[in-house]
Parts: C-alpha cells; sequence; structure tokens
C-alpha cells in the first residue's frame, strides 16, 4: 500500500472474506500485520510453529491466527484455521496491496513499430519496448526495463525496474520479475575445436506460464533449440541460474543462490534449499525436497527428502575427519578384502 489513510478491518469482517473460526471479540480493529514479538495495537499476528509459544503469551497484537492446536493458547481474539501461515499470507496481502497500474507511458520511453499495448498499461522511464513485442493489459513495465523484439508480457505482470527481456521470450499472466532478472540471455553452449572454443547458437526461448515470481538478479537462459520452460505457479529466489532447455515443473519452489545446469528437469511441487546445485540432464520427480547445499548429481525417480551437505563442526575435527576422508577409498578396498577373507575362512569351517 503506498501512502494515505490505512483502511481498518475486523477480525469478523477478515473471517469472512477468508475463512476461519472466529474465537474472542470478532469486532476487534485490525489494519497490519506484525509478528507476534513487534505486534501492538491494530496488529494481527500468527502463530504457526510451536517453538513461538512463548511468544504468544506475551504478544500485543490485538488479534492472532492459529491453528486448531493452539485455540486455547492465548485469550486474545483470535481466527482458528487450518493452516495459519497461509492464512496470514493472505491477510497480509490484502492489507498490504501493491499500487495498481497508473496507465500511461513515460516521455523517455521508446516503443518500437507494431509494439502492442494492452489496456491500462503503465510504460516506466527510460523503457525499450522492441518492435512486435506485446504488454498485456494492467501490466506495469518499471523504469529502465528492456523487452525486445516480438517478446510477450501477459495481462497483469508486474515487470519491477531493470529487467531485461530478450527477444521472442513469453511471459505469462500475473508474473513477477524483480529488479536484475535476466530472462532469454544465450545459454553456455561452447564446442570445442582445435584447441578454441566455438560457440553453439542459442536459438530457442523462454517461456514462462502464469502466476510466477522470479526475484532480483536470477537469470534464466534461453534454449539451445528447443525452449527453457518454467511452468505455473513456480517461484525462483534470488541469484538462481536457470541454464538452457531447463524445465521446472508447476508450483515448484527453488531458494536463493542455486544453480541448475542446461537441459535439467525439475518435477512439479518440488521445494530446493539454497544455495543447491543441479548438474546437467538429470531428472527430478514430483514432490522432491532438498535441503540446502546439497549437489545433484544424477536422476531422482521417487518423492521424498534428499540430503548431501556435510553438518559443521569445529575446525579442529573438520581437519581430523577431512584428513581420514582423504583414505576413504583406500579404506573401502581394505574392508571388501577383509570381508572376502573372512568368507573364505567360513567356508572352510563349513
Amino acid at each position: 500500500m503506498t501512502g494515505g489513510k490505512r483502511k481498518y478491518y475486523t477480525l469478523r469482517q477478515i473471517a469472512e472474506r477468508f475463512g476461519g473460526e472466529v474465537v474472542g471479540d470478532g469486532g476487534v480493529r485490525l489494519q497490519q500485520v506484525a509478528t507476534l514479538e513487534k505486534a501492538g495495537p491494530g496488529n494481527i499476528a500468527f502463530l504457526a510453529n510451536e517453538r513461538y509459544l512463548p511468544q504468544l503469551k506475551t504478544t500485543r497484537a490485538a488479534a492472532v491466527i492459529v491453528g486448531e492446536a493452539a485455540r486455547g493458547a492465548t485469550a486474545l481474539p483470535r481466527l482458528v484455521c487450518t493452516n495459519p501461515y497461509a492464512c496470514f499470507a493472505r491477510v497480509s496481502a490484502f492489507l498490504n496491496p501493491l499500487a495498481p497500474a497508473r496507465a500511461g507511458i513515460h516521455r523517455t520511453a521508446v516503443l518500437g513499430k507494431s509494439a502492442e499495448l494492452g489496456r491500462g498499461v503503465e510504460i516506466g522511464a527510460h523503457v525499450v519496448i522492441g518492435t512486435g513485442a506485446r504488454i498485456g493489459a494492467g501490466s506495469v513495465i518499471g523504469a529502465g526495463c528492456f523487452i525486445g523484439n516480438g517478446a510477450a508480457i501477459g495481462a497483469g505482470t508486474r515487470v519491477f525496474p531493470n529487467v531485461t527481456v530478450y527477444h521472442g521470450c513469453l511471459i505469462g499472466q500475473r508474473v513477477v520479475l524483480h529488479s536484475g532478472v535476466v530472462i532469454g540471455a544465450d545459454g553456455f553452449g561452447m564446442a570445442m575445436e582445435e584447441g578454441r572454443w566455438l560457440k553453439v547458437p542459442q536459438i530457442g526461448r523462454v517461456v514462462i506460464g502464469n502466476d510466477v515470481e522470479i526475484g532480483a538478479n536470477t537469470t534464466v537462459d534461453r534454449g539451445a533449440m528447443d525452449d527453457t520452460l518454467i511452468e505455473d505457479g513456480v517461484k525462483l529466489d534470488n541469484h538462481i541460474q536457470v541454464g538452457h532447455n531447463v524445465r521446472i515443473g508447476a508450483h515448484t519452489a527453488i531458494a536463493a543462490c542455486t544453480g541448475i545446469s542446461g537441459s535439467a528437469i525439475i518435477g512439479r511441487y518440488c521445494r530446493i534449499g539454497g544455495m543447491s546445485g543441479i548438474a546437467g540432464h538429470v531428472a527430478i520427480a514430483d514432490h522432491v525436497d532438498i535441503s540446502a547445499h546439497t549437489m545433484i548429481t544424477k536422476s531422482i525417480h521417487k518423492p521424498g527428502t534428499y540430503t548431501s551437505l556435510y553438518p559443521f563442526e569445529t575446525h579442529r575435527e573438520w581437519r581430523r575427519n577431512a584428513a581420514q576422508l582423504r583414505h576413504l577409498h583406500a579404506l573401502a578396498e581394505r574392508v571388501r578384502a577383509l570381508e572376502k577373507k573372512l568368507s573364505g575362512a567360513e567356508r572352510r569351517k563349513s
């Protein structure tokens, strides 16, 4: 919400809009969300994790959102629901709406020949829109953005300042691209010949579905020949590299600083922790969770949680264990040899 006086809503009005059971004073007036620790009059907070129960007992919030298990954990007015965090997200979005598009084209913007703008589009300062590009109704293109020739952006999409969308790329409806995002740069395709690298032309596109959000400074490379695909509802954090011809399934969420190599396929409803690495040409099944700092070097065919992070320890202990790891292969060979001898001795006894 930008400026102006905030509007109050009662807890009962919020329940009518988003569901849940009101317990206590449904007439309490609310205008903003806050954490349990920082909340005060007019604020609504939430509890989704039992470890924050002590804060629930001391919070100064006017009302709270809780699950069924915490129904009796406070005397404050409360909204009891099955998923407190999701409910809180909806309430927060309701109380803090994005500023609506202000239809118009800044005088410094440059529009190419036959570029098409839908109704109510806002084009900011120093935007460049290429020949034949299309911008859907109600979209906002922030200052300093570049939209290449023949690119298309769906209705209700918000492109924050200094985003680059290369030629021919397709962006769906209600997409959010944060500052510094680059969509459609060349994938890293090189062929070695006589000691020198030859660039492989990247002639595919990037195709992004509806309701996708891509964080600041994330890059999505165009396909070498086929397209790089990001399906509906995908959420990408900041500083992620998506290589050429990658496919990310619908409603997958990937945390910051993850690198995804070319032609990897990631299933639907996956969750990938920060600073993970996905090798090229691997396939990951639907409903896979990957812990932070995990390196995936081969395909995953079954849902579940996968982890390769080595737990931290004191430097002294790490050095001692690292020294043993260097000899792990030799140790495994010795174990196999001993097992073979033991097996032979048992056969002779029998």
